[in-house]
């Protein structure tokens, strides 16, 4: 058995999913764009793309990684 691909090539071919703009998003367009995934051969995934390519791809994450990156990034408490 072949696993899926864990990307989309033309993000624009996710039909049916809402893409949601980081919080810590500018006005300058310099964040990922994220959306669950509901439907399809996707189903259960997290799509997340570059918001300056909207159409273009999408690398897809299991919830649980798309945490562990998340978690990853924070860099905690500052003094």
């Amino acid at each position: 058995m072949t696993a899926q691909p864990r990307y989309v090539p033309v993000s624009s071919s996710l039909q049916g999913v809402r893409w949601r703009r980081s919080s810590r998003s500018t006005g300058m367009n310099n964040c990922v764009e994220t959306a669950e995934l509901t439907s399809g051969p996707h189903a259960g995934l997290l799509a997340v793309r570059d918001s300056k390519n909207a159409p273009g791809p999408a690398l897809l994450f299991s919830p649980a990684a798309w945490r562990g990156f998340v978690t990853a990034q924070d860099p905690g408490p500052t003094a």
